[in-house]
């Protein structure tokens, strides 16, 4: 067998498990966890994930994933919890048991100091038939046929499937929340999609006092100037009241230059470009980097406007790239 064979053969092996464990899944299997959702959101506990070995780092992925989708979570080693850990579990929270064999000798041990009843326990188990799975209310086939692992030793089949069923459940807390993109974003601050989904164009624009602005009869050596004292990247032409005519950039001056005598006495009517592409403030940023590359021709710098047209600055594609949305 080559080892490209291999691989397929591990990923269908894994992909196999994941759709005979999917026929398995029952309605009351799901209301019953829907249930416990309901009851964490009415008390505010948490969901506490528990394992030993591989499932205990799977527990981890699964605690970590519900999380980031607004539920108090996080994992707990049954040894840790026997030896102190166990006061960080109240009568509030849920516990989600994961075992391949349902004989976990850790977690069997800890059983009888869980201080939660059986309602509010969940099972991930390899054997549903097995001591714990007698002390769980939900419980979700995991059992697998065979290991990926050429040994059929190590968790791989079944640590796959267990993982994928803690998604499900992640998934179907996210639909029982109603939880929008805009949401999720609130736990993610930090990242790219955070920023995607909540940075403004306000936050990051050149505001008016920083930019060069100019009415449409200022020269262009005057517009030169401007340019060179605010150096953005372009000059927003306004007129009396504020509002924005057109705008600027040095890609314009320099066709100016190339194609006009006596370039430097043009008015900036007679260069700049009529209604620019621009932008709101409100608007997310990430909307502007649409806006500046999803066109034929990629642009730089959007007029930053409001809806009657009054500029309040610019932002640049170069602004967005040190954001790290490129």
């Amino acid at each position: 067998m080559s080892y490209t064979q291999l691989f397929n053969d591990v990923l269908k092996a894994e992909s196999l498990a994941i759709e005979k464990a999917s026929q398995n899944i029952k309605d009351e299997q799901v209301q019953n966890l829907i249930n416990i959702y309901k009851s964490l959101e009415k008390s505010g506990g948490s969901l506490v994930l528990i394992g030993v070995g591989k499932s205990g780092i799977v527990a981890q992925k699964i605690a970590s994933t519900f999380t980031s989708l607004g539920l108090s979570s996080y994992f707990i080693h049954p040894t840790e919890a026997l030896h102190g850990d166990l006061g960080r579990i109240n009568h509030n929270d849920a516990v989600c048991l994961i075992s391949k064999s349902g004989s976990t000798e850790e977690i069997q041990k800890l059983l009888p100091y869980l201080p939660v009843e059986k309602e509010s326990v969940i099972g991930l188990l390899g054997n549903i038939s097995s001591s714990l799975a007698s002390s769980c209310k939900v419980i979700f086939d995991c059992s697998v046929e065979k290991e990926a692992c050429l040994n059929n030793q190590a968790p791989t089949t079944s640590s796959t499937l267990t993982l994928a069923m803690g998604d499900a459940m992640a998934v179907a807390y996210e639909k029982f929340i109603g939880l929008s993109k805009e949401g999720f974003a609130e736990n993610h601050p930090g990242g790219i999609l955070g920023k995607s989904l909540r940075m403004k164009v306000k936050s990051i624009m050149w505001k008016l006092e920083d930019c060069p602005v100019v009415n449409a009869h200022c020269k262009l050596k005057e517009i030169l100037l401007a340019m060179t004292k605010n150096p953005v990247g372009g000059c927003a032409i306004l007129d009396e009241r504020g509002l924005l005519l057109g705008i600027i950039v040095e890609g314009d001056i320099r066709r100016a230059l190339l194609e006009k005598e006596n370039a430097l006495e043009s008015t900036a009517k007679s260069v700049m470009t009529k209604n620019p592409v621009v932008i709101a403030p409100d608007d997310l940023a990430f909307n502007a980097l649409e806006k500046m590359e999803k066109r034929e021709k990629q642009i730089d710098i959007l007029p930053v406007v409001d809806s009657n047209n009054k500029f309040y600055g610019f932002i640049r594609l170069h602004d967005l790239m040190k954001e790290g949305f490129l």
